[in-house]
């Protein structure tokens, strides 16, 4: 049944091409593209893959930042049965190779921004074509490599007529493989169907109430699954209006709100932190936005509370590269229920479950769990992996939180964070929580040492605010009319940055090297 109802996502530009075809679907660094315009160019793009023996099943690994091409590129893999590599351009020049080693792609499509690591990967990994991009709407800077094939020239001398794809697209194919950041490890390509984007979107057109008139931008790099699932796809399938560009500073973001008449927002708590302290808000009309959402890593309360009395109230959602979003906070009830990350999603089915796998009660709390057609098909050449993950159907995420009496999650940490110290859990997490609201403390990271008498205790590493001088102590004062003797960290070390991957999760395994 399910095959019969999910459509290839490629083929949803194809199908907007005939409904409204003059529709501004693309505005790419302020040009506009009709569907009819894009359907267009994606149909350009699919031959000439096809002519260059593209197979049904093959990888092809995209080094750009957020651009038109990056769209095209994306629906044309989608519509001839080859699958997206999205390759995270702040990862350093090792870990790209590890992933394109792991993936194998046919092709690598890249810009002169990336030129450099194009060519390193090619000396050590000369098995795939590589096709020089001029992304966005800029001109060419620089020649094309005598070693890449050039692809605006090479698109345009392909017919816009459909392709004629020689195979069948069913649910379940693959249609993106994303890599995890890896933080205890190597990363992990997560394989994402056509089915999984599908039941992802229907389930955002329902968070977002979204409808052919909206108009989203999509500020989360698109190699994430926040910026090329959460907030793309779900505009695409809708029939709306993307707004895209290769960089957007915090200015431009609300400028961007404001002439575009951006109707969601969606962006990292890092950037409605810098908005907040750098730019002065009530000089833009940010009235067109009817939700604003947030998620993807630890959001203070104090931010969401600072953004209210503003009178702008912010969302929360939570997912996984390998499942997308998992729970909503209706705006709504997002001020009732500030710190929740809200409800389950639609389609799909959601647990919170104790070590048995038994549901726990509200206010108790176990691992989120989840099953349905939102949950990747696996990991990537790793069964293994997929095996640890997948128990009876069920998704380990890793992740726990709990519910309370009327439903609303909210997450208390990763499972691997939390340790025992004299006998009661201790959740990282909640600690760190605590230290945000301190007023001198940038950036906070908690785990737990080995303790002679406790078994564990909590160790604090802190990055202070740019000017500010606070001491071991001052903190421990701070935290007593906040947290629990044993939760208090015991070790506090002040440190000039925390370890992170390039997507901005810390390197908890090597703070323990510290």
């Amino acid at each position: 049944m399910i095959e019969k109802m999910v459509l290839n996502i490629g083929c949803w530009i194809e199908k907007w091409a005939r409904i409204q075809p003059k529709k501004i679907a693309l505005i790419s660094e302020g040009v506009p593209y009709t569907y009819r315009n894009l359907n267009q160019r994606i149909n350009r793009l699919s031959n000439f893959l096809l002519y260059m023996g593209m197979e049904k099943g093959d990888r092809v690994a995209v080094l750009l930042r957020n651009c038109r091409q990056y769209i095209e590129i994306f629906l044309a893999l989608s519509k001839t049965g080859g699958i997206l590599v999205p390759l995270n351009w702040r990862l350093a020049l090792p870990e790209t190779e590890f992933i394109v080693r792991d993936s194998s792609p046919r092709f690598i499509i890249f810009d002169e921004e990336f030129m450099g690591n194009a060519a390193m990967l090619r000396e050590k990994l000369p098995v795939f074509k590589e096709i020089f991009c001029t992304s966005g709407e800029n001109k060419r800077v620089c020649e094309v490599p005598t070693w890449a094939i050039d692809y605006e020239s090479s698109i345009m001398t392909y017919p816009d007529s459909e392709p004629n794809i020689p195979w069948e697209s069913g649910a379940q194919d693959p249609h993106i493989i994303m890599y995890t950041s890896g933080t205890t490890g190597l990363p992990k390509g997560a394989i994402l169907s056509h089915q999984k984007t599908f039941f992802n979107v229907l389930n955002a057109g329902i968070y977002f109430d979204l409808t052919s008139h909206d108009i989203v931008m999509v500020a989360r790099p698109m190699f994430h699954s926040g910026g090329l699932i959460v907030e793309l796809a779900p505009i695409l399938y809708r029939g709306g209006t993307v707004i895209v560009r290769k960089r957007f500073s915090p200015q431009e973001i609300l400028e961007t709100v404001e002439n575009e008449r951006v109707t969601v927002l969606e962006l990292p708590a890092t950037v409605y932190n810098i908005i907040l302290n750098e730019c002065d808000i009530s000089k833009f009309d940010l009235s067109s936005v009817k939700c604003f959402f947030t998620g993807g890593e630890r959001i203070p309360v104090a931010l969401l509370k600072a953004y209210a009395e503003k009178g702008i109230i912010i969302s929360q959602i939570y997912g996984l590269t390998e499942v997308s979003t998992i729970f909503w906070l209706p705006a709504g009830r997002a001020i009732e229920k500030m710190g929740s990350v809200g409800q389950p999603a639609f389609h799909g089915e959601v647990k919170i479950v104790d070590g048995k796998g038994k549901p726990v009660k509200a206010g108790e709390i176990g691992e989120i769990v989840v099953k349905g057609p939102i949950v990747m098909n696996g990991y990537w050449k790793r069964p293994d992996l997929t095996r640890q993950v997948m128990r009876g159907g069920w998704l380990q995420t890793g992740d726990l939180a709990r519910f309370d009496e009327d439903g609303f999650a909210y997450i208390v940490d990763r499972k691997k964070d939390m340790f025992i110290s004299g006998g009661e859990n201790v959740y990282p997490a909640e600690v760190e929580k605590a230290l945000f609201s301190h007023p001198s403390v940038l950036d906070a990271a908690v785990i737990g040492v080995t303790d002679k008498k406790w078994g564990e205790v909590g160790k604090a590493f802190i990055v202070p605010k740019e000017g500010c001088s606070i001491s071991a102590d001052e903190i421990r004062s701070f935290l007593e009319d906040k947290l629990a003797r044993y939760k208090i960290p015991q070790h506090i070390e002040f440190i000039k940055k925390l370890p992170k991957t390039a997507s901005g999760k810390i390197k908890k395994n090597l703070l323990k090297s510290f």
